[in-house]
């Protein structure tokens, strides 16, 4: 009982901890005025119609967007493939990638971003002060959480066998991880893609070096925002959350219903394998 008790006041004190900032900040961008009291004196919504009526938040805003899941598409259609092919063909590469997904974490932003620029402002890939350059910094950055996550997916499933089975049914090699193999690890590909747009979301450095105002995304638009007005500044952090908290939502749906089509399928694979066997067998 008196564990109950203590589990459940942790619980609270945690949740308090990492919601607080949040109820703070969003009062705040509420507030008409909140100096000498517990809660906000009076309340408004003319800095959410100050900041949504201004048209540099909303380029920012789809700008960010944009960067956000270009990054994590192009991360899909390379990192997961190729984790395949090596889980299932090439196990000895699986040693390399996960060198790989190590260095981003020894190479700080500053001088991951010195080396781009001085890699691509000249020569003939010249993508400097561009949303490219920014898209594939991007993708070093969040290349150990895309790998990490998916390569649990990838542990959760027998890769192998499903791949056996689909190929003994008829199924291409193409058709097999599309149909099979992709939808059975999207879970991790989801739970992945979140944690990178949190990450993305709220990287400044390597936006600020690399684009700058040439390309100006909301995290640069904020550290403007926040030296002219603080409550507009916490209206536009809260707007961003509302928006990531969408987004996810609706990748997580997504995921789910992939997820149960990705079960029958597989389901099917299974007693299709099984009846081939026995008839060999026979």
């Amino acid at each position: 009982m008196k564990r109950g008790i203590f589990s459940r006041v942790v619980l609270i004190i945690i949740l308090a901890y990492l919601f607080f900032p949040i109820i703070a900040t969003l009062l705040f961008s509420l507030a008409t005025k909140w100096s000498t009291t517990i809660l906000p004196e009076g309340y408004t919504l003319s800095y959410y119609q100050q900041l949504f009526n201004s048209p540099e938040f909303i380029q920012a805003l789809l700008r960010t967007i944009f960067v956000s899941f270009a990054t994590i598409i192009l991360s899909i259609l390379i990192i997961i493939p190729s984790m395949y092919l090596a889980i299932v063909y090439y196990p000895r590469l699986e040693k390399l990638f996960e060198f790989l997904s190590i260095l981003p974490f020894a190479m700080p932003g500053v001088i991951l971003a010195i080396g781009l620029i001085q890699m691509y402002s000249k020569g003939p890939l010249r993508i400097s002060n561009t949303p490219w350059i920014l898209i594939g910094s991007y993708f070093v950055l969040i290349l150990p959480f895309m790998y990490q996550a998916t390569k649990n997916s990838f542990r959760t499933i027998n890769v192998k066998a499903l791949t056996e089975a689909a190929l003994m049914l008829g199924c291409g090699k193409l058709e097999t991880f599309v149909k099979i193999i992709f939808p059975n690890v999207l879970r991790g590909v989801v739970s992945a893609a979140l944690i990178s747009v949190s990450v993305l979301f709220g990287e400044f450095v390597l936006a600020n070096l690399l684009v700058g105002d040439n390309y100006e995304t909301i995290q640069i638009y904020l550290y403007k925002l926040q030296k002219v007005d603080g409550h507009t500044a916490n209206a536009l952090v809260a707007s961003y959350f509302l928006v990531i908290l969408l987004m996810s939502l609706v990748l997580i749906w997504l995921a789910f219903r992939s997820e149960e089509k990705a079960q029958k399928r597989g389901r099917k694979l299974r007693t299709g394998d099984r009846k081939s066997k026995e008839v060999i067998g026979a």
